[in-house]
């Protein structure tokens, strides 16, 4: 399984281009529902958040108003990184098991993403606090221009999917599923045989 992440800026195409790896049967753990998941009442993240910011970012049911938050968080710096601290460790965690879960039913591909739907003055806020896209650009493997037309997007899509698809190499192997039970098995028979050598002797 070879696990792609995609990120990018607000408004970028993120969203177009995850449909375009459903559409081709490739899952997609969706870093966005994980966080929501981590913040609904009850959950781990939920605790933390309400005890760090109180009971005014509370809707009426005492589920957490993410729109609150987010003005909160987007507007201030310090309680954005107070933020990320507490929410990291759940939502690193449940993005793993998302992924877990997917290697185990012997997935070939995995894509990450994040999305969320806000108002101008939080899209502005939260495109500041984000890493700058030339530096993301720098760390990327691959990387898909959406400036152009929803046709130029798809055909840069259909060269990325050419890529990520192809056959894994020996280390991503070693390190896939199948690559996992072709060294326990390796190991088992070894040892049988090892053990059936000894036994002679």
């Amino acid at each position: 399984m070879r696990i792609v992440g995609l990120t990018g800026g607000i408004s970028s195409g993120k969203s177009t281009v995850s449909n375009l790896f459903k559409s081709h049967d490739i899952p997609v753990v969706d870093a966005d529902i994980v966080a929501r998941d981590v913040l609904k009442k009850g959950a781990g993240g939920y605790k933390r958040v309400v005890a760090a910011f109180g009971e005014d970012i509370l809707q009426a049911n005492g589920e957490v108003d993410r729109p609150k938050l987010g003005q909160i968080v987007f507007s201030d710096p310090g309680k954005r990184q107070l933020l990320n601290r507490l929410l990291a460790p759940f939502i690193s965690s449940g993005i793993f098991w998302e992924i877990l879960k997917l290697w185990l039913k012997g997935c070939k591909l995995q894509r990450l993403m994040a999305r969320d739907r806000i108002n101008e003055e939080d899209a502005r806020n939260r495109t500041n606090a984000q890493m700058a896209l030339d530096l993301k650009r720098s760390k990327a493997d691959i990387v898909i221009d959406n400036s152009g037309t929803i046709e130029d997007l798809e055909e840069q899509f259909q060269k990325v999917l050419v890529q990520v698809t192809e056959p894994l190499t020996w280390t991503e192997f070693w390190l896939s599923r199948q690559g996992a039970f072709s060294a326990l098995a390796s190991i088992i028979i070894g040892v049988v045989v090892g053990k059936n050598v000894l036994s002679k002797l």
